[in-house]
């Protein structure tokens, strides 16, 4: 059955409302505290020259590339994405695709850094790989996972944003929203 687009409308703002946010010990936070936080982490990247790393598989790699891109026109930031196909098709065939951000992460981040993980499933290795390594590396961790509420990336970060999507469709339309919110108090 196919639903009409004030249905959609209504089903993405039940979602939105829905936003979870957590800290590294599972301990619920308030959405605007949340959000406040993830600016300040990013204000310190800004005043310490540090870098934010995005990672994300198909659709969340298109949205850490636009993120990337807007966060270092519009918020003077240092951002980086392992999206180049070079880079990527050598890690995967060399070491094995569970590595293709945590190689170039145990290669370039440095304390004070942080990364944002986005994955729909939560369940993917290599951004779980990849927030392993940042963590080993004392790097600041936010993810952002939907469907599953135990999925393995929801907590582990720093600062986990979870959506209760059914579908990569609301999940990927969600992580835009709650991105393009954050970015949007984070730019100058």
């Amino acid at each position: 059955m196919s639903n009409s687009w004030v249905q959609n409308v209504a089903r993405m703002e039940r979602l939105l409302s829905e936003l979870q946010f957590t800290n590294q010990k599972a301990e619920a936070l308030e959405s605007d505290a949340a959000f406040i936080h993830w600016v300040d982490l990013a204000a310190r990247v800004r005043e310490e020259n540090r870098t934010i790393y995005l990672i994300g598989n198909g659709a969340s790699a298109s949205m850490a590339s636009h993120f990337a891109a807007d966060l270092a026109k519009n918020g003077h930031l240092h951002t980086q994405v392992f999206s180049d196909v070079c880079l990527l098709t050598a890690v995967s065939n060399d070491i094995s695709f569970a590595e293709v951000y945590a190689e170039p992460l145990r290669r370039r981040a440095r304390p004070g850094d942080l990364l944002i993980a986005i994955s729909s499933s939560g369940a993917s290795p290599n951004i779980l790989r990849g927030v392993e390594v940042a963590r080993d590396l004392g790097v600041t961790i936010v993810t952002l996972s939907a469907f599953a509420p135990d999925n393995p990336l929801r907590g582990r970060g720093d600062l986990n944003a979870y959506l209760p999507a059914l579908s990569y469709g609301e999940a990927e339309t969600a992580h835009a929203t709650v991105l393009h919110f954050w970015m949007d108090k984070v730019e100058l």
